[in-house]
């Protein structure tokens, strides 16, 4: 993603989570998405200093704007817009509540099957440091935390990542959260495991090896990939959903709104397959029945340090969240 901008006049503080309306575009407040409180202590703590260096920085660059570069790795940005714009009601289709509710029958099935991918995830020897990508409202991060050394999470979406981390201070648990593109460089040291739920579908077919190879990245030699993701089931979306058509899916908001977005539905033999043709070992691909796939692989020590990694990244935020 480019410098952080002012998407709305309100946020909540990304360190204490307050809520705070900015007065102008020149409110550094808005570009550091941060209090005036928290703003104000930042000679004492790294990350609020990063935050004020970031904003300083992005203040500067949009007041002398440079001509946009064209790439072709980042996330579509009207993904990106849409999961901002969905944060508040994003938990709705896992608790299967308005929208989202298909009938006593249906949504029973569905809830036993969300559990046995909690309990599938559970399952996997996931320990030391464990990145999350495309980590959004945090759903599966409490478990995740509860089981890593170090918690990662990124996600190029502020606003569900603003979620995640209340999400994660309700279980009195820590992480480090990234706002942060999918496919940006690796940064940090190297992983245990990598971590993905419902990512894949918004990757397009023709760059399925493409990500696998960031995946492969981030990992240390013998480090686990872990995929959650979607089985194509009409009663897995909102009621008023149109039916997905050529990998491309209309999604309508509470208020109305729609956006057209890349989802993908794969099977697990093509997720199987892709894995062992990106070089990951120990492939496990299975489903949960009607609703959800799930995918483990190693990484193999041959495939482990092709490419290089980032040491840091200007597009990251990192914060911790706790009790």
């Amino acid at each position: 993603m480019g410098q952080p901008a002012i998407r709305s006049p309100s946020f909540s503080c990304l360190w204490c989570g307050r809520s705070w309306t900015v007065r102008g575009p020149d409110d550094l407040e808005g570009w550091a998405r941060l209090c005036p409180d928290c703003l104000g202590k930042a000679g004492d703590n790294e990350f609020l200093r990063f935050r004020l260096r970031a904003a300083l920085e992005a203040r500067g660059a949009a007041a002398n704007p440079s001509p946009p570069t064209v790439t072709s790795g980042p996330t579509d940005p009207d993904l990106i817009a849409y999961y901002d714009a969905r944060a508040p009601e994003y938990d709705d289709w896992y608790l299967r509540r308005g929208r989202y509710e298909h009938g006593p029958i249906h949504d029973t099935a569905w809830n036993a099957e969300l559990d046995a991918a909690g309990r599938w995830l559970d399952s996997l020897p996931l320990r030391g440091r464990v990145v999350e990508l495309a980590a959004g409202t945090g759903w599966w991060s409490p478990l995740l935390a509860s089981k890593a050394s170090e918690l990662s999470m990124y996600d190029a979406a502020e606003a569900p990542l603003s979620r995640a981390r209340e999400r994660l201070v309700a279980h009195g648990l820590r992480a480090h959260l990234h706002v942060r593109d999918a496919w940006a460089p690796p940064e940090g040291d190297p992983a245990d495991a990598l971590f993905a739920g419902f990512w894949l579908s918004h990757v397009e077919r023709a760059r399925t090896a493409d990500f696998l190879q960031v995946a492969g990245r981030w990992l240390a030699p013998g480090g686990r990939i872990v995929l959650i993701d979607s089985l194509p089931d009409p009663r897995s979306g909102a009621v008023d959903h149109p039916a997905p058509s050529a990998d491309r899916s209309v999604r309508r908001l509470a208020d109305g709104r729609e956006f057209t977005i890349t989802k993908v539905y794969r099977t697990p033999d093509e997720i199987a397959a892709a894995m062992n043709a990106a070089g990951f070992g120990d492939v496990a691909v299975t489903t949960t029945g009607r609703f959800f796939v799930l995918a483990t692989a190693i990484l193999a020590e041959r495939q482990a340090g092709r490419h290089s990694r980032a040491t840091s990244s200007p597009n990251s935020l990192r914060g911790t969240g706790t009790a």
